[in-house]
């Protein structure tokens, strides 16, 4: 609970809804305000301090710790706000189904210091949180299923606890992992990962990752491009049950 922010609101006579006729946004999104991880947009964030009269920092002291780059934290704003998130990998296990170890490994021979690839697994790993909250967004993944028998450097020990823990979330009913056959030949996924973010209010946003800085595309037809080659590769994607089979089976592999 934000008890910083509900108690500014008690003080100023707001409500979930008077903030939300302020603001713009779904009377709902803003009751979500004040529950644990949920944290608006940096405007949001700006036009709630003005309306209550406080600091954004005395609101929201997390955002000023906050370990990811600052290019990525408009994602991870809408990660936090989004009530379904489609993610689509060709080549890694999703971040935020990813184990520590698994992450550092993603990261060894970037030109970074030992203290920076902390921050970034650090803050790959909190990002997780949002699967663990009361109302968690409904998280589908789509994973080509080579990347279940990639190896990370060697570490077999590595994959196994990998796989392992990417089959436990793959059984909680907020998540649904859908494994592409690894000898499906040329499909659209060869293109590379991205994610579709659905917000409250049905808006859709996009974020793209690439060798660069990723790009994060609002356009309604950037976004609804990526929409239709994502249900082109999810009808090439397995069912649930048999895929969570196969991780299964993969992490066995690797004992």
């Amino acid at each position: 609970m934000n008890y910083a922010l509900q108690r500014a609101m008690v003080e100023a006579g707001e409500t979930a809804e008077s903030l939300a006729a302020q603001t713009g946004v779904d009377p709902k999104t803003a009751a979500r305000w004040i529950t644990p991880g949920r944290v608006p947009q940096p405007r949001r964030r700006v036009q709630v301090a003005t309306i209550l009269g406080r600091d954004v920092e005395d609101l929201w002291p997390d955002v000023f710790r906050r370990r990811e780059p600052a290019w990525f934290r408009p994602w991870v704003d809408i990660e936090r706000e989004a009530v379904a998130l489609r993610w689509f990998e060709h080549t890694w296990i999703p971040g935020l189904l990813q184990t520590e170890d698994y992450a550092r490994a993603t990261l060894a021979g970037e030109a970074l210091t030992k203290g920076e690839v902390d921050e970034l697994v650090a803050s790959r790993i909190d990002r997780q949180a949002i699967l663990r909250s009361d109302r968690p967004p409904l998280l589908t993944a789509v994973i080509f299923e080579g990347v279940l028998h990639q190896s990370a450097y060697g570490d077999r020990r590595l994959m196994r606890e990998q796989l392992e823990f990417l089959a436990e979330r793959a059984a909680h009913d907020s998540v649904q992992v859908h494994l592409v056959p690894k000898d499906i030949g040329m499909y659209p996924g060869l293109g590379g990962g991205f994610i579709l973010a659905e917000l409250p209010g049905g808006e859709h946003v996009a974020h793209v990752d690439s060798q660069a800085p990723a790009q994060i595309l609002k356009q309604a037809a950037d976004v609804a491009t990526l929409s239709r080659r994502w249900e082109r590769i999810r009808g090439e994607a397995l069912p649930r049950a048999s895929s969570l089979d196969l991780i299964r089976e993969a992490a066995g592999s690797w004992t």
